[in-house]
């Protein structure tokens, strides 16, 4: 699952700054208005990338992942398309080291 989450992380980051360069002589923010349907599509977006960076900060902490909050500017920085998936993968790399560790605590006791 690292791997899946990183190559959507690496989709998700080079899909939107392709089309945020393609947008910069046409007025980016105007975009997201500029019609009911880029709307609908800019509060979904919104709406998940403010839920995506609080369980971030949340997870993160549970976890003991330290400098994960990094993620939440970066997030309107670059995109949620590109950090999410990033921090999944990160969450899940931490998951696997945490298993290993304790597996390896358990085998010398």
């Amino acid at each position: 699952m690292i791997a899946v989450y990183a190559v959507l992380a690496l989709v998700g980051g080079a899909g939107t700054w392709w089309f945020n360069l393609q947008s910069r002589d046409q007025g980016y923010l105007a975009g997201w208005i500029a019609n009911s349907a880029s709307s609908s599509a800019a509060v979904d977006l919104i709406v998940v990338a403010l839920a995506a960076c609080l369980f971030i900060v949340l997870e993160s902490r549970r976890l003991g992942m330290r400098f994960a909050w990094v993620l939440v500017p970066l997030s309107f920085l670059i995109a949620v398309a590109f950090t999410f998936p990033l921090f999944l993968a990160w969450r899940q790399w931490h998951l696997s080291r945490q298993t290993a560790e304790l597996s390896t605590a358990v085998v010398r006791s």
